[in-house]
């Protein structure tokens, strides 16, 4: 079965490609990548459209099995598909926890015929309660990918010592929530001049910098890599940029809310603006942007977390999260390629080659034998995000009814069509 891609301008950092070409896809591969391509399959002409290899979430809460009232398997990839996301790990909060293989195969299994490629974090330790370690080997032969207690740190250091230990020798990689519990003690928002006007309890930032601290500490004592989730503070930033001065394998994601929004939208009293980290203040941003830009930061990823408009009917009592696949690439082109703070083939750095590295999975590259797994975008596209035509099960996205510029146009996935603007 072929398909060719006519008249794109092709940007995929990983072959150093960034010019108007075609892209033949034969059998679910990309076959050929060149100006003047013939092909007696789907034509699809994509001329104004930029090319790029399908974005890699690695940070995503698809809360199945256990809660699929606020989205499943199947309606999350349908949302990341519609976000130009064709690879994502799923966390493993899920009930039961993704501690064992069952829950893994289970994963997998609901994933297959899916419109992404869903890869399984599984727990680091058993129910995320840091009283026993999950069995690494089992779930890894399950098939799961990766190691984190994410919606938590893991608070027994031993744990997460001897997952880091284990992690490189059997391909996986840990990703850690990096938070001090004492600190962050029962907190809702950044704590600061918003939280005192609002008169809610806040999460001061050093619980966030005191868990970085901690993991890159091991990181350096046992020469063994780590993964840091969802950076939200300047200070994370220099930890990590100085970590990686020395020579720390150490790498790190932020999200598309972190480089947009401060803790001044609470000040609207909406729970869909509540999220863990919380959002910081101006000069946290600034410094988020900047540990992007200057390489400190490895990746973006959207801590896509659904709820239901009951649960976050509530501001304090809400859980914390927002979605966020659908409206990343549109939020960061916004932000950061329009401002001029970042190229677009850097973007597509961040959000597909880079985790696609980190992760060590197939995807990032528009090669030749590489999975077909293709977006094609228009980058000066403005639209506004309008919650009904989104495509999850939850709708608590903090970006509804703004207006923002680059829409994805559709998305395809070896070789197949699952996302059509």
């Amino acid at each position: 079965m072929e398909m060719l891609i006519k008249n794109a301008v092709v940007v995929s950092p990983a072959d150093n490609l960034n010019e108007k070409a075609d892209i033949l896809i034969k059998d679910g591969v990309i076959a050929k990548i060149g100006s003047g391509i013939t092909s007696d399959g789907e034509i699809i002409d994509a001329d104004g459209l930029c090319a790029v290899p399908g974005f890699v979430d690695m940070h995503v809460h698809l809360r199945d099995p256990g809660q699929t009232h606020k989205e499943d398997i199947i309606t999350g990839c349908k949302a990341a598909a519609a976000g130009g996301v064709t690879s994502l790990l799923a966390m493993p909060n899920t009930n039961p926890t993704t501690d064992s293989p069952e829950v893994v195969r289970y994963i997998l299994d609901k994933a297959k015929g899916a419109d992404s490629r869903v890869y399984v974090a599984a727990s680091v330790t058993k129910g995320l309660k840091s009283e026993a370690p999950t069995d690494i080997e089992a779930v890894k032969n399950a098939g799961a990918i990766a190691l984190t207690d994410d919606g938590r740190p893991v608070e027994n250091t031993k744990y997460l010592s001897d997952a880091m230990k284990k992690a490189p020798r059997l391909g996986m990689t840990v990703v850690a929530h990096c938070e001090d519990l004492f600190l962050a003690d029962g907190g809702k928002i950044n704590e600061g001049e918003v939280s005192e006007k609002l008169g809610v309890k806040g999460i001061p930032a050093g619980a966030e910098d005191c868990g970085t601290a901690r993991e890159i500490a091991l990181a350096a004592a046992l020469n063994e890599p780590i993964h840091i989730c969802h950076v939200s503070t300047k200070t994370s930033v220099a930890l990590i940029r100085d970590a990686k001065k020395r020579g720390v394998k150490v790498t790190a994601e932020t999200a598309p809310h972190y480089v947009s929004l401060t803790d001044r939208e609470l000040l609207r009293g909406d729970a869909d603006y509540r999220m863990n980290p919380p959002l910081r203040t101006q000069a946290d941003v600034d410094e988020i942007i900047n540990g992007l830009c200057d390489g400190t930061l490895d990746a973006i990823a959207t801590d896509h977390a659904p709820h239901t408009p009951e649960e976050k009917a509530d501001f304090v009592k809400a859980p914390n999260g927002s979605i966020g696949m659908e409206t990343s690439f549109a939020v960061c082109n916004t932000y950061l390629v329009k401002t001029g703070k970042m190229t677009l083939s850097q973007l597509v750095e961040k959000m597909s080659v880079n985790p696609a590295r980190i992760l060590k999975i197939n995807a990032g590259t528009l090669s030749v034998g590489a999975n077909a797994d293709v977006v094609l975008v228009n980058p000066d596209e403005e639209w506004t995000v309008d919650v009904n035509k989104l495509h999850g099960k939850s709708k608590n996205t903090p970006f509804k009814g703004r207006t923002l510029t680059g829409k994805v146009k559709k998305t395809i996935l070896g070789g197949k069509v699952v996302f059509e603007d």
